[in-house]
């Protein structure tokens, strides 16, 4: 059990690419910034940008290094904010983040002080956002940003930093730069 829910724990960690200093972020009044590539700040685009709401289950498959680890999530985003609950396989409560009114919070039991929400909330945005709200925000710090119906790459000068491929009841996302990907499987 020990060994199950550390590879538990280093999947959220790996799957979030976050660093912070507590394991219980406090809600923060200013604009959340993420470093998508070196010095390039994305500001986090509010709720209402997001492309269609949801409220459904996912499964998370996550690889960093080789390895391959299994989460589950439930997950409600609308115009108002997002809301994830995070669960281990076996749905034991993992934690709990929240993204609404410009500020973020995440708090949990489980994992140790090195989690980082706003990232969590940065690759949800890429992932569900508006396209062209995106590529604004893109803009604005520095990259840029190609998307399909079924695709999305966001580029820093000409290399590709990271992609997203959707399919009908799948997403993956790509990281070069942190060496990261995820699938996420849902009724999307």
């Amino acid at each position: 059990m020990g060994v199950f829910l550390n590879s538990t724990k280093t999947v959220i960690i790996l799957f979030l690419c976050c660093c912070s200093c507590t394991s219980k972020t406090p809600i923060k009044e200013k604009p959340l910034n993420v470093y998508l590539a070196g010095g390039s700040p994305y500001r986090l685009l509010p709720p209402e940008k997001i492309e269609n709401s949801l409220d459904m289950a996912q499964r998370i498959s996550a690889s960093w290094q080789g390895r391959n680890y299994f989460l589950n999530a439930w997950i409600k985003a609308d115009e108002t904010g997002i809301e994830m609950a995070l669960l281990n396989e076996l749905g034991a409560h993992m934690g709990e983040l929240s993204y609404r009114d410009g500020r973020v919070s995440f708090s949990s039991p489980m994992f140790p002080p090195l989690l980082k929400p706003e990232y969590i909330v940065a690759d949800f945005q890429l992932c569900f956002y508006s396209a062209p709200a995106l590529r604004q925000a893109l803009e604005d710090c520095g990259l840029s940003f190609e998307y399909t119906e079924n695709s999305r790459r966001i580029f820093q000068g000409k290399t590709v930093i990271i992609e997203i491929e959707k399919k009908q009841n799948t997403v993956r996302l790509v990281n070069h730069p942190r060496g990261y990907a995820y699938t996420l499987e849902g009724n999307f």
